[in-house]
């Protein structure tokens, strides 16, 4: 019996591991029936009508539902229309995303490999990978998909690619007695292995049953709106009904002043509002599109403008995604740092800052690597437009480097033809060519990891030297880098290369995934805006270490966690999480959320799918796994992370837009109640008719209203904390300013009525005009503040606000509007007092407009997303970290050498 469990994982068995024959072809067919098929199980199918039903219980929904009753029963069918409309287009909206999030996990399945190449009855033969089963004898060579998570019971030269998985950035090693999980690719070598865990129970199938379990969470504006509909239910009930009551009280007939509460419901609730946040979400997600990334839901837009912490996977999100060569330490000392983009064969190398010219000795260097490599560089294509690798990624990285070094790969390697080479073993950690020089000598070249090729039984170097060349792999592998040592010798004759001698060290190449160019940039522009960027990876914490460190995220002394050590507490104020896997994830997430937190969470890989889900937002790279953008609800098509602040802003534009909006919107309602209960006091009897209630919400809360939602950004939206997500989209103050705005509203028009019925005029009509003119002018009152000397940006408002002035002066100047609004024509000079007299409440406000906050620190009761230490680049340190002794980014175990001092950096594959 053997014990197995995912690496690194929680999942543990105990399976029975067979013969090396395998399993006959009647125990297999046994097993398929007793535990079922090996493959992720698709998502439970569920009605649309109950999709639908799910998305009407949302309560302004629910609320508009009430209005649309109301609004035809009073024969208001152009209003009834539209609020039906909104809810249409709201619930579409929502049944798509509910779809689109089953996807996530039906692309797990893309995953799995179609066919395995399995053991039964004693012979090879293909079958379905569905139908393995556990015991099955698995044969998997470079190029194969890993169908099932396997014990290796044979393995030459195997390498894996378990990015997709464990976020890794290079191929991982796997010997007899380890495990290759379902779904990592086979990049060289061969293997055989005994399936242990299949479908659900396999690597696949866990982060399948997580992401499963894992749904969305409601965004910050959805919650926000919701709790708004409910308040603004109650609150408009029961003004109205206090309405209904004085009416009656006074004598009015009940029939009528039952109509006449309704229409203030109507009118109180702005029903526009869906409209107006889909439509600033809409144009939202156009600006993304164009800027290369695509919204999957349109609330993901808005919501990334109330962040407050981006947790962000490293490879191919922060990083390039690619192996690179970046440091180069020679024999004397020298330290060179390499330039270039990718595995292109274009760069430069620099020393302390600046370009110089490639010494000999560097030369050689490149070239030894070059030559004792079995990869090559393949160049762009119709199908991918970057140069890729053929092979080991970490041998490319060398090819590349060669040419940046100034050699050209064919040329070279044709002087210097192969004879004899030693393949890199697991044993030895080293490779071993031979190549024939034009003068019928022969180069001898080692390279591999350092503390095997730094052995001084191999090479002809003094103490000094090797000693020097330990040191600087150590102060490399302090910085996250995978670093190689290099030796090489011209001999007359071909030595055994099983144990060569007399080899000259060369030096050390330092590879690594290098940070984007853009990053360090995107993390002050996230630091500027009050946005807390965390570097959640699977890598090695030296690795995580050296680039939080060149992301200003992290320096020595500071926490940070690791998943693979439960022994002490994750600090509140950690930035940097290395060694952790899709269920840590999750539990990072739950933590920040449980402590306020709007969280964003990029990546690219399926170990992201859970976290990307459970994220109140998830962003995923668009060159990433059909996994990833499935689960996301943004993709970023070029990869390019700083998109993502673009979207902050963006989000941001729209929650102000739509705070805009309630301002007008609700101001006008609370005007409107107002104007009925304060009307009669000042002897006006029945202030407005419930037909022209209907008029002015139609003509205030429509068009005017959807404009602005298209409002541009206000300056310094990048410059400013988040808001908090615990407050009200009422909140900061806007609640105070819409009761404010309301009587002031109210003032002017009960002001105008009172005047106009001293006067014997058609106060009435006076009292329609001025409000709904007045409601207008805020509408511009509340525009977006522009920088001076710039242009406005949104004419559309304009446009609207003048055809529905113009239509609210013909409900008293056109017969058949006066005939259904019930009102009185008003001659021009009446007319024009009454433009005056309204546009006196958006003159206060522009004279009382507050200036737009400065940037600053979260305000009293806001979230502190800045909690903790916010080291700066220019605290990075110089390399040297507490993880210089701590091996390779890619070791899984502390095991020793068998020598007295600290492992030297395994860092060859």
């Amino acid at each position: 019996m053997t014990k197995t469990g995912v690496p690194g994982g929680t999942l543990e068995g105990t399976v029975e591991v067979p013969v090396p024959g395998g399993l006959d072809s009647a125990e297999a067919a046994a097993r398929l029936r007793a535990n079922g098929p090996n493959s992720v199980a698709p998502p439970p199918r569920r009605h649309v009508v109950l999709r639908v039903l799910r998305q009407l219980t949302d309560p302004l929904v629910a609320l508009l539902l009430a209005a649309a009753v109301v609004t035809t029963a009073l024969g208001d069918y152009p209003d009834t229309a539209v609020i039906l409309l909104v809810v249409l287009v709201n619930t579409i909206i929502g049944v798509v995303q509910e779809i689109r999030a089953d996807r996530a996990i039906a692309a797990l399945g893309q995953l799995a490999a179609p066919a395995a190449r399995v053991v039964r009855d004693g012979r090879d033969m293909a079958v379905p990978a569905a139908d393995l089963v556990q015991g099955d004898l698995v044969r998997i060579e470079a190029g194969d998909i890993v169908p099932a998570d396997l014990l290796l019971v044979e393995a030459n030269r195997l390498q894996l690619d378990e990015s997709a998985l464990s976020g890794e950035s290079v191929p991982v090693g796997r010997t007899v007695g380890q495990e290759a999980l379902a779904g990592t690719v086979v990049t060289t070598g061969r293997a055989d292995g005994t399936v242990v865990r299949t479908g659900p129970a396999s690597a696949l199938g866990r982060i399948s049953a997580l992401v499963a379990g894992t749904r969305p969470s409601a965004t910050p504006l959805q919650r926000r709106l919701s709790a708004l509909g409910r308040m603004l239910g109650l609150i408009a009930v029961a003004l109205s009904g206090l309405v209904f009551a004085i009416g009656v009280i006074g004598g009015r007939p009940v029939v009528d002043m039952a109509v006449t509460a309704v229409s203030l419901v109507v009118a109180a609730v702005p029903e526009s509002l869906p409209a107006v946040v889909t439509l600033a979400l809409a144009l939202g997600a156009r600006r993304m599109a164009a800027a290369k990334a695509i919204p999957r839901r349109l609330h993901a837009v808005e919501t990334l403008g109330s962040v407050t912490v981006i947790a962000s996977d490293k490879t191919g999100t922060l990083t390039e995604g690619r192996m690179a060569v970046q440091q180069v330490v020679t024999t004397d000392g020298a330290r060179y740092q390499v330039t270039g983009s990718g595995y292109a064969p274009h760069g430069a190398v620099h020393r302390d800052g600046a370009a110089v010219a490639v010494p000999e000795d560097l030369r050689r260097l490149a070239r030894a690597g070059l030559l004792c490599n079995d990869a090559a560089l393949s160049p762009p294509d119709d199908e991918r437009p970057d140069w890729g690798a053929v092979g080991d990624p970490l041998e490319a990285a060398l090819v590349a480097f060669a040419a940046r070094a100034g050699l050209d790969p064919q040329t070279t390697r044709a002087a210097w033809p192969r004879v004899a080479e030693h393949p890199f073993d697991q044993a030895q950690r080293r490779m071993v060519t031979v190549h024939r020089s034009c003068d019928q000598r022969y180069l001898v070249v080692c390279k591999g990891a350092p503390e095997s090729v730094l052995d001084p039984a191999l090479l002809d170097a003094t103490d000094d030297e090797i000693a020097a060349l330990t040191r600087g792999a150590h102060q490399l592998a302090g910085e996250g880098l995978r670093v190689l040592a290099v030796a090489a010798a011209l001999v007359d004759t071909v030595p055994d290369l099983a144990a060569p001698t007399g080899l000259r060290p060369l030096g050390l190449t330092a590879v690594g995934d290098p940070l984007r160019a853009a990053a360090p940039e995107i993390a002050d522009s996230l630091d500027t805006a009050g946005v807390r960027l965390l570097l959640i990876t699977g890598d090695h914490p030296a690795t995580a270490a050296a680039i939080g460190s060149q992301l200003g995220l992290w320096r020595d002394g500071d926490p940070l966690a690791r998943g693979d050590d439960d022994s002490t507490p994750t600090h509140p104020d950690t930035r940097v999480f290395a060694r952790t896997q899709p269920e840590q994830k999750l539990d990072i997430i739950a933590d920040l959320q449980s402590r306020g937190h709007v969280v964003a969470m990029t990546g690219d890989g399926v170990n992201d799918a859970p976290a990307l889900r459970r994220a109140d937002i998830g962003v995923a790279m668009g060159g990433g796994t059909e996994v990833a953008r499935q689960a996301a609800d943004l993709v970023l098509v070029d990869d390019d992370l700083s998109t993502v602040t673009t979207a902050i802003g963006e989000g941001r534009r729209i929650y102000d837009n739509i705070r805009r909006f309630l301002r007008y919107a609700l101001a006008g309602g609370v005007a409107e109640i107002l104007v009925m209960l304060v009307g009669p006091l000042f002897g006006l009897a029945v202030p407005l008719q419930p037909a022209q209630i209907l008029w002015v919400n139609l003509l205030t809360h429509g068009v005017p209203g959807v404009a602005l939602g298209a409002e541009p950004a206000e300056p310094g939206t990048l410059r400013r904390a988040p808001r908090s997500p615990q407050e009200s989209v009422l909140g900061a103050g806007l609640g105070r300013d819409v009761l404010f705005t309301g009587a002031l509203i109210a003032a002017v028009v009960l002001g105008a009525g009172v005047v106009a019925a001293a006067q014997d005029l058609p106060w009435q009509s006076v009292v329609f005009v001025v409000l709904g003119l007045a409601q207008l002018g805020v509408a511009l009152a509340v525009r977006a503040p522009r920088p001076a000397g710039t242009r406005r940006g949104n004419p559309g408002l304009l446009v609207a606000v003048a055809v529905s002035a113009l239509l609210q002066v013909g409900g008293v100047l056109l017969p058949p509007l006066r005939e259904l609004l019930d009102t009185e024509p008003l001659t021009p000079a009446v007319l024009l007092a009454c433009a005056a007299v309204s546009a006196l409440p958006a003159l206060v406000l522009r004279l009382t407009r507050r200036r737009p906050t400065p940037p600053s620190a979260p305000s009293d009761g806001a979230v502190d997303v800045t909690d903790g230490p916010q080291p700066r680049r220019s605290d990075a340190t110089d390399g040297q970290s507490q993880y210089a002794d701590a091996g390779s980014p890619s070791q899984r175990s502390n095991a020793t050498d068998g020598t007295n001092g600290p492992r030297l950096p395994t860092l060859l594959p």
